[in-house]
């Protein structure tokens, strides 16, 4: 058995875009059974749209315009690494969170590329198992993650390799407790995580109201006018994800109700949303209905 921490780069944009965003950068950590590192990849990748990078991304990242320009395209690069993948008689991805494989599997789709190895490959999204070690309920980062267990952060974060080095390093340091029934195989998710974080904060807040919480109830007081649910495979998952986060709520205490924080001019989906008590529209509707039209942030 042989691991594959992996970690990449897209183009995120702050801006709103039909286009695509995709892998600009991989970086892969091999280490053999025994957790020792074996072998390294990294490359980086010229995308076919906005291949100039946006001043975010240069600034988050580092990653030199120049470096992409000179980049092979990702029909070039994906087939290196899966030669690299090759190697391994019987890999397993290690991912922290599940937007690394996603991206690869979207940019595999769109360049028309046989994307069955990736569906294959078995795969343990190590923030979760992280979480699951260390008993806590809210998402942390890699850097988090490295102060959290008294690890040294060596390298630039938010660049590939080393953010797969830094992984590795939190891998190897809480692998005796983590609990890999959790390995899994990739799944198309048609809800994001902002629409996952949305349930489950206004779940949090329909307890805490003392107020019944149902599918029909929810889509129609929070759901409206905030997400679209066309598409029917949508709608299913985010009802099944309605039904499993309720179940989970269920069996922990009622939260208590935190004090209304005054939002900034012009935030967005900024960490002050998360606590918020019902507006007027919602109580007015809670009033009728018995259950409230509030909204929830962003915090999976």
């Amino acid at each position: 058995m042989d691991y594959i921490v992996l970690d990449i780069e897209f183009n995120g944009r702050k801006f709103a875009s039909e286009l695509p965003m995709e892998v600009i950068e991989i970086g892969a950590v091999r280490l053999d059974a025994n957790l020792n590192v074996i072998d390294e990849f990294t490359d980086f990748i010229k995308p076919v749209y906005f291949a100039k990078l946006n001043s975010f991304i240069q600034k988050k990242t580092g990653i030199p315009q120049a470096s992409i320009d000179s980049a092979a395209s990702f029909p070039k690069v994906i087939r290196e690494f899966l030669a690299w993948l090759g190697r391994s008689q019987q890999p397993m991805l290690i991912t922290w969170g599940g937007e690394d494989l996603k991206r690869i599997v979207l940019d595999t789709r769109m360049h028309k590329l046989d994307d069955a190895y990736w569906l294959a490959i078995p795969c343990f999204d190590l923030l979760k198992g992280f979480l699951r070690v260390r008993g806590l309920s809210n998402d942390v980062s890699v850097e988090a993650a490295l102060t959290e267990l008294g690890l040294s952060s060596e390298g630039s974060a938010h660049r590939a390799l080393d953010d797969a080095r830094m992984t590795a390093d939190i891998f190897r340091s809480v692998y005796a407790s983590l609990d890999f029934s959790y390995v899994t195989h990739y799944k198309d998710q048609f809800t994001n995580a902002k629409e996952r974080r949305l349930v489950k904060n206004a779940i949090r807040l329909l307890r805490a109201q003392k107020l019944e919480a149902t599918w029909e109830a929810f889509v129609e007081h929070v759901l409206k006018d905030k997400v679209k649910l066309d598409d029917p495979r949508k709608a299913a998952e985010l009802r099944d994800y309605f039904q499993t986060e309720l179940a989970k709520q269920s069996t922990k205490p009622v939260p208590a109700i935190k004090p209304r924080s005054k939002r900034k001019e012009g935030a967005e989906g900024t960490e002050a949303e998360e606590g918020e008590g019902l507006s007027p529209g919602a109580a007015k509707a809670a009033d009728a209905t018995g259950e409230p039209d509030d909204h929830a942030a962003q915090a999976d």
